[in-house]
């Protein structure tokens, strides 16, 4: 039996990007889980144990020949949702920042809604390949196939994670692309979807705050605008090489959520325009590698799962640059491997670990051949 070597360029991105978050997490949070907990090292801990956990299940998975998803398209979905109706159970449900959107477990978190990138992407993946040419037909590819995806975005519109839900939309519209479904339906779908989306932004309040402090912040400089500034600053005062690790000074209680949704301003601050570079250029080749390994999967189901998980990660950290950037309105996405959040590095891990195994199937093959 032939060796089969996986795509360690993919791997040593992933493997950077993840040490940076461990790096840059303690530096955005130390001194306020100093002032939180009396510990500057809680966040720290924290995340080289949901890096190392993450790490396992991505050796893991990356062991696990990748078609054994395909069996398990419909289990991984109801067991999602399964997770997310536990959510609204009090006393099971966390809530935090208004929205109820994770399980407390000992102490940690989970939240239902990044396993559900993971449950999105393999069902869209299996009905793509098992349907190929019927995705043109309007009752038997498309409408099965969009109800369901429908149905996970509602649950997740249900936890207050409009974020979440237009990620794992764009992700989905862009499979459904690939996958040759016919531009009419998507198309009519876009356009059915955008009074809904009007009335899910404007008839929330911090919504639509969010919207008017997105077209002047300045305006609405002490209340929704003011992250979105902090962040200008913090761009703004690294300059092209930084202020310096454990330097900068916006993540001093001016900037929130720095070590999370905002992690990419702190890091723009202490390595500067430098860094903010080299952090693109690993999401670059991620998405490079991706669709190298889409293009060279054993078949059509690996190429379809690729491209997911690729898109998945490169729109999520293309969103996120733009939110911090101010290039697009505040959404709480996380950058991906960098951001503090335990269920979404571990997420993460997994999908790249099933990347790489798809990698060493197509390894494989062009070694048999």
């Amino acid at each position: 039996m032939n060796r089969r070597p996986i795509d360690y360029i993919l791997l040593i991105v992933t493997l950077l990007l993840m040490a940076i978050g461990v790096m840059m997490v303690y530096s955005s949070s130390a001194i306020f889980a100093q002032e939180r907990y009396q510990d500057s090292l809680y966040f720290l801990k924290r995340n080289v144990v949901f890096a190392t956990t993450g790490l396992i299940l991505m050796f893991i998975t990356t062991r696990i020949n990748y078609q054994i998803y395909y069996k398990l398209t419909y289990p991984l979905l109801i067991g999602t949702l399964f997770l997310m109706l536990l959510t609204f159970i009090p006393g099971l449900g966390h809530r935090a920042g208004g929205a109820q959107r994770w399980i407390g477990v000992a102490g940690f978190t989970l939240q239902p809604s990044e396993i559900a990138k993971w449950a999105v992407i393999v069902f869209m993946a299996y009905s793509l390949a098992k349907k190929k040419d019927k995705m043109k037909n309007f009752k038997v590819g498309f409408l099965p196939a969009v109800t369901i995806v429908g149905l996970i975005l509602g649950c997740i519109l249900l936890q207050k994670d409009l974020g979440t839900a237009f990620v794992i939309a764009v992700v989905s519209i862009l499979m459904f692309f690939i996958g040759g479904t016919r531009l009419s339906y998507l198309a009519a779908g876009f356009i059915a979807a955008v009074p809904a989306l009007y009335f899910l932004i404007f008839s929330v309040d911090y919504r639509r705050k969010r919207i008017l402090a997105f077209l002047d912040p300045w305006e609405h400089q002490r209340d929704e605008g003011f992250q979105i500034i902090q962040s200008y600053v913090a761009f703004n005062s690294g300059g092209l090489t930084g202020a310096g690790l454990g330097q900068g000074k916006q993540k001093l209680f001016y900037l929130p959520a720095a070590h999370t949704d905002f992690i990419f301003s702190v890091l723009g601050e202490e390595l500067g325009l430098i860094g903010v570079f080299f952090v693109i250029l690993l999401f670059v080749v991620f998405m490079v590698r991706g669709i190298k390994i889409a293009l060279k999967a054993p078949d059509l189901f690996g190429t379809y799962l690729a491209i997911g998980i690729t898109a998945l990660v490169t729109t999520q950290a293309l969103i996120n640059f733009g939110v911090v950037m101010g290039l697009l309105p505040t959404k709480g996405l996380p950058l991906p491997f960098i951001s503090h959040g335990g269920t979404a590095l571990m997420v993460m891990s997994i999908l790249v670990g099933i990347l790489l195994n798809i990698s060493s199937q197509s390894q494989a093959r062009t070694t048999d051949e």
